[in-house]
């Protein structure tokens, strides 16, 4: 996407200021960012920084207490994820939603099997369904030869590229993905951040959660870091460089008083 194709088109997602609580219990406050299409927007911070509540919020789970919430343009107040899911907003969770023991066709397809019609009873259309998930994996240029596969029998990489094919091939305007990479060797991290890179090229606005600056920079377009459910920090690429997103996530001059204070003691 053109620079000036970026600047000319709606945010997908907008938050102004969001906030929400539970009880006395403050999990974000005053959050603001965009997602646009074509582009990832990197949602980081440590654990208890507010990441699983502002998804729960764009997903449709919960719903915001402040701050406006706006959907390509529109102010929204998400009433369940099947609202979300049909806007365009489809979530992938760390805990992937697949059933291990049900083959990767099926698991694709779950949710929207196609059906053959016998008189008056409606079957699973089983080749229809395979058909529908060989096209879903290879236009994402994944390679699974066997369809029937157990799913729970692929590695966290190939699972984590299939919900992406998945949320693609069905039509996703935003692909929200919740700490992807967590659980993945560096190879297998560096897979799943390949089709992240694809979905974005396709048009998709993508909300990539992760606790690691090392995988968010590479393919992030903007940055926003959150610390105790407030902003740290909301930055575009040619703003901060790799090492200073390290810093601020590793906290910043926080970090650097204990540094200087160990050295004190130790000394």
């Amino acid at each position: 996407m053109t620079e000036q194709t970026k600047q000319a088109a709606q945010p997908l997602i907008e938050t102004i200021g969001i906030g929400k609580s539970y009880g006395g219990v403050v999990a974000l406050r005053d959050v603001s960012t965009v997602v646009n299409p074509g582009e990832v927007t990197c949602v980081l911070g440590d654990n208890g920084a507010g990441k699983s509540t502002l998804i729960k919020i764009l997903a449709g789970v919960h719903q915001h207490d402040s701050g406006e919430l706006r959907i390509e343009g529109e102010s929204r107040r998400l009433a369940s994820p099947r609202e979300a899911l049909d806007l365009g907003i489809a979530t992938v969770y760390q805990d992937l939603a697949v059933v291990p023991l049900m083959s990767v066709w099926r698991n694709f397809v779950l949710g929207s099997e196609p059906t053959r019609n016998y008189g008056p009873i409606k079957l699973l259309d089983r080749k229809q369904a395979q058909d529908i998930t060989r096209k879903g994996l290879v236009d994402m240029g994944i390679d699974i030869a066997d369809l029937e596969q157990p799913v729970g029998t692929l590695s966290g990489g190939q699972r984590q590229c299939v919900a992406i094919a998945r949320a693609v091939h069905y039509g996703a305007k935003v692909l929200i993905l919740d700490e992807p990479t967590a659980a993945l060797g560096v190879k297998q991290a560096g897979v799943v951040l390949r089709y992240v890179v694809q979905a974005r090229d396709r048009g998709l606005g993508v909300v990539l959660i992760t606790h690691n600056p090392h995988h968010a920079y590479p393919v992030g377009d903007r940055f926003l870091l959150l610390k105790r459910g407030a902003m740290l920090g909301s930055y575009e690429k040619s703003q901060i460089d790799l090492t200073e997103l390290t810093r601020q996530m590793s906290g910043g001059a926080e970090l650097e008083a204990l540094q200087h204070e160990l050295e004190r003691v130790v000394s």
